[in-house]
Formats: C-alpha cells, sequence, structure tokens
C-alpha cells in the first residue's frame, strides 16, 4: 500500500483500514505463536502499513488544525 493511496481516502476509510489491519497483525502474531505463519516478513509488512495509516491520519489532524 503506498502513501499516495492513503492520502486519497477520506478519514472514516482510513479509520477502518487502520482497524483491519491491526486485526490482521493479531492474527499473524497468533499465527507465529502456533507454529502456522507461512510467511513471517508479512508481519514486518503489516506494521508499515499500520504507520502508514497512522502517519496520513495524524498529517490530516494537523492540516485542519493549521485551517482552523
Amino acid at each position: 500500500m503506498k502513501a499516495s493511496e492513503l492520502r486519497e481516502m477520506t478519514s472514516a476509510e482510513l479509520d477502518s483500514k487502520l482497524q483491519s489491519l491491526k486485526e490482521e497483525l493479531f492474527n499473524l502474531r497468533f499465527q507465529l505463536t502456533i507454529n502456522q505463519l507461512d510467511n513471517p516478513m508479512r508481519i514486518k509488512a503489516v506494521k508499515k502499513d499500520i504507520a502508514r495509516v497512522q502517519t496520513v491520519i495524524r498529517q490530516n489532524e494537523l492540516s485542519e488544525q493549521a485551517d482552523a
């Protein structure tokens, strides 16, 4: 997922995306614990996606504050 794609999303879409990524990370960690994880690098990718979404959310908050 690219940051440019995330910047085009609305606030509600970003929140739902963040929630789904956190659920996916939880499931991946659970699979890792019980040794059923096929691709351990997926955890790293999901963490980075979560960070990207949180960054875009924060940028949107700051731009709203600057406009007010």
